[in-house]
Parts: C-alpha cells; structure tokens; sequence
C-alpha cells in the first residue's frame, strides 16, 4: 500500500485508508486475472502445446499518475471517477511468443463466464502511427470480499517479446528530455517496428513448417 495521499485526493476529503482500500481492490483484480492467465498456460502445456505465455507483469499506477491522468481528462479527483473515469488502474502485461498466441490467449481468457470484456483495441491489425503493437482489452471481472461482491475492470496488453522490446525502448524515447535528432530517432524506430512485425510474422510460418515436419 501506498502511505502517501496526494494533496488533490487529501482536499477532496478522501481519507488514506479509503483510498488504500480500493488500490486494494484493484490488486485483487490483478491477482485475479493473472491467476486465470497462469491457468490456462499451465493448462495449455499439460496437453501438450508449448506454453503460449512466456511472461506475466502486473501493473497498477501509482496515486500520483492517476491524479495527473483524471485532471487531464478533466474528470473530478474522487474515488468514484476513479472507478467510473479510468479503465487502466489495474493492469496486466501478457508476453507471448508468436503473434498468433495473442489471440489464442486473449479468446480463452475473455471466454470465461465469469469475464466481462468491455472493450478491445487491437494494435497489431491496426499500428499506432509511431509503429506501436499491441494488443489491448479492457476487461471485468468479479472479486469476492468480507462481506460483499464487487466488479472490478482490468486492462490486459498483449504482445510478443519483439513488441514488448520495441515498446519499451520507444518508452524510453518519449520521455527522456533534449533528445539530440529525435526526428531521426522517432523515423528509425517506426522502422524497426516494421522490420518486427515482419519477423513476427515470418517467425510463425517457420514455426508452422517445423510443426508439420514433427507431425
């Protein structure tokens, strides 16, 4: 838990431990939905497919980025426009092998009775213009507490590891200040972008052959 309350949420009277006890609710989001996705991996390796998932991050943004993020958008600084405004609090990143995979774990997962999906976004059919894919879903999901059930919403990124790779150096990119020739810079990793999405896709049709000579 986070000790530090903003002062935006401590002049909207939002007390700590309220404001602990939904970050709280939000980790019990994650742990929900990651726990599904460690499930259907180890499922999936049980019958014999090779694991679909090489890697599970959680993320949930601090207090002070979801402040910043409510303000941009104009919405008031509460713990109800919190849950109401913002559908990326709780998070999980799905790393995957092959561009295939994504889609394969994204339809067992949003499969499930208990899975609400509320929206999709899908970066990989359709790149952001700066070359960046990914493939990302809001989702619901219930957590059951002391005494009460509540639906809780979850944003679910996937990507291969070359997507993955890419995103976190033109992360790096976007907020690092003075970038000498960032014109170039921005130019050559659009490029790299396009360079992955065709090694992706080139590396699951080699996947395919060395699968059919197995069979």
């Amino acid at each position: 838990m986070e000790n530090k309350i903003p002062i935006e949420f401590a002049e909207a009277h939002i007390s700590p431990d309220k404001l602990d006890i939904l970050l709280m609710r939000y980790d019990a989001a994650i742990r929900e939905v990651r726990a599904k996705l460690e499930i259907l991996n180890d499922e999936l390796s049980l019958k014999g497919y090779q694991n679909p998932i090489i890697n599970i991050f959680s993320l949930r943004k601090k207090t002070a980025n979801i402040v910043e993020k409510l303000k941009r958008q104009g919405d008031p600084v509460t713990l109800e426009s919190i849950q109401e405004n913002l559908n990326d609090v709780a998070g999980i990143r799905v790393i995957c092998s092959f561009i295939d995979d994504i889609y394969d774990v994204a339809n067992m997962l949003v499969s499930q009775d208990d899975v609400t999906l509320i929206t999709i976004k899908d970066y990989i059919q359709n790149p952001k213009p700066n070359g960046y894919r990914s493939y990302h879903m809001i989702i619901e999901v219930p957590i059951f507490f002391s005494n009460e059930k509540r639906p809780m919403r979850v944003e679910v990124q996937i990507r291969t590891v070359a997507m993955d790779f890419w995103a976190s150096l033109e992360h790096r990119m976007k907020y690092k200040q003075n970038i000498e020739n960032a014109d170039e810079i921005i130019e050559e990793l659009k490029k790299c972008a396009d360079t992955i999405a065709a090694t992706d896709a080139e590396m699951m049709t080699i996947r395919d052959k060395i699968t059919h000579i197995s069979d």
